[in-house]
């Protein structure tokens, strides 16, 4: 109810893989009401990310967004954090000392059956299976910087996925789940565009006239032009920001890097 009130499309079962995964403090008034939410999940002994920051909007104006943040700081000690910050929070980030930021395009919409763009790459475009989220959680960490093979436990049983295979091993790969009000492709993990474009088609094709939505970096511009050429349009901008250090570089500039976020509160 309360993210709903705030216009955040989660699902029931979208705030319980955050609860499975994560911690977070609620804010609750006098007869146990819950006003206010904050979540982290921990990618490691050193870093949170934090999501899941919610107040009613009468008390925004009174600091219960800053209290909430400030609780959540203290209790993970002296972690360097990350987050998806909307463009109504970013100020209030900012000024509690995030940087490093970084433009996230949210784009969403009703996939449009008919013709897709042309994706030629070298290698096998396949199913993703249950003994490739070793190779997947690899790629992953390469891509990040930090181990999230806890998300990939959670996200697994609910996700389908395709995968890269070049020279025998897996180069890309892209998820696909429920989320929100349809599906969310993401994941998705490789090196250059046309790759990430290759392993997240086949998701395109099998929900036409479904509602799919991706998150990803601006910089990525072939693979937003392929999300809009498919009916998706940019519903919004949001920033994914840093405190003490850059969340989310790649540990090869060269290598995979984050195509599309597993989602804003995931990172």
């Amino acid at each position: 109810a309360l993210s709903v009130s705030v216009g955040w499309s989660h699902r029931e079962g979208d705030w319980q893989t955050l609860l499975d995964l994560g911690e977070g403090v609620a804010a609750v008034d006098e007869i146990e009401r819950v006003v206010g939410t904050v979540m982290w999940l921990r990618y490691g002994a050193d870093f949170a990310m934090i999501c899941m920051l919610i107040t009613l909007p009468r008390l925004q104006e009174q600091g219960a967004g800053r209290w909430l943040m400030e609780r959540a700081h203290e209790l993970n000690g002296a972690a360097a954090f990350g987050l998806t910050a909307t463009r109504e929070a970013r100020r209030l980030y900012r000024s509690m000392g995030y940087g490093y930021e970084q433009k996230i395009l949210q784009c969403q919409g009703q996939i449009a059956p008919g013709n897709r763009p042309s994706c030629k790459v070298e290698g096998l475009v396949r199913p993703v299976r249950l003994d490739d989220y070793d190779s997947l959680v690899r790629l992953d960490h390469a891509a990040n910087g930090y181990d999230r093979s806890a998300v990939f436990r959670r996200l697994a049983p609910e996700s389908k996925g395709h995968a890269l295979v070049r020279n025998d091993q897996i180069v890309a790969f892209a998820l696909c789940r429920r989320f929100g009000r349809g599906y969310v492709i993401g994941p998705v993990v490789a090196a250059t565009e046309d790759d990430a474009i290759a392993v997240s088609l086949p998701h395109v094709e099998a929900h036409a006239g479904s509602f799919l939505r991706a998150d990803t970096p601006a910089t990525n511009i072939a693979f937003t032009n392929f999300l809009v050429a498919s009916g998706m349009q940019i519903h919004d901008t949001v920033t994914s920001m840093g405190l003490k250090r850059a969340p989310f570089k790649p540990v090869n500039p060269e290598g995979p890097r984050r195509i599309a976020l597993a989602s804003q509160a995931l990172g």
